[in-house]
């Protein structure tokens, strides 16, 4: 799993099609120190496996399941990308508990002076966003300051600016979007539940429906 601290602000050094597939390569002198072949390093949110590592760079395969979902479909030659490794067990949770698992790319829409940042946000995924909440947004771990049905605000500090690649993004562009898996969970297991409490609802005692 991943905590949405970003380590290190990477940069694509090539990329490759492969049939059903791409590999990329990623500069990230910090985050190959430690890493090996199998190892998981998290790609602007995206959870992927180390190919190889050689010179301060590593590679990775992504699958067209991954670029469908996320922004890596465009990524290209020179594009910097947000990078974090997995988060060893007994590390700190500087963040919020992610899987690195994109549920859909937003579209960054505008930054004000006080670095309040608006996103757009995809059909299907406001009702797991709340406010004072986490979500992800390029593997940044970030808390919700107002949501509205399709888009959600973040407030940037400084420092979030200048050490990840949000500093960086302009109207239009896309981002990767994770949302607080315990609400997808929650929801999972709460829904067969209320669903029967509303069939009950509307039977009487004897088994016949009632009027609603």
């Amino acid at each position: 799993m991943f905590t949405g601290i970003v380590e290190e602000v990477g940069e694509v050094t090539a990329v490759e099609q492969l049939p059903n597939a791409a590999r990329l390569s990623v500069r990230g002198p910090l985050v190959t120190s430690d890493a090996g072949h199998g190892d998981s390093i998290a790609v602007s949110g995206v959870c992927l496996t180390v190919v190889t590592v050689s010179g301060g760079e590593f590679t990775v395969d992504v699958v067209n399941e991954t670029l469908q979902r996320s922004s890596l479909a465009k990524v290209a030659v020179g594009d910097a990308v947000n990078l974090e490794r997995a988060t060893p067990a007994g590390g700190r949770l500087g963040g919020h508990i992610m899987q690195g698992h994109v549920d859909g790319t937003g579209v960054f829409l505008s930054r004000d002076e006080q670095g309040v940042t608006t996103f757009a946000l995809p059909t299907g995924l406001g009702r797991y966003v709340v406010e004072k909440g986490s979500i992800a947004v390029d593997g940044v771990s970030l808390t919700v300051a107002a949501i509205t049905e399709d888009s959600f605000s973040v407030a940037l500090i400084p420092t979030t600016l200048e050490v990840t690649t949000l500093g960086r993004r302009t109207a239009g562009d896309l981002v990767n979007l994770e949302v607080d898996v315990v609400a997808k969970y929650v929801e999972k297991l709460a829904v067969p539940h209320l669903a029967g409490r509303a069939h009950n609802d509307h039977v009487s005692g004897d088994g016949t429906k009632e009027q609603a």
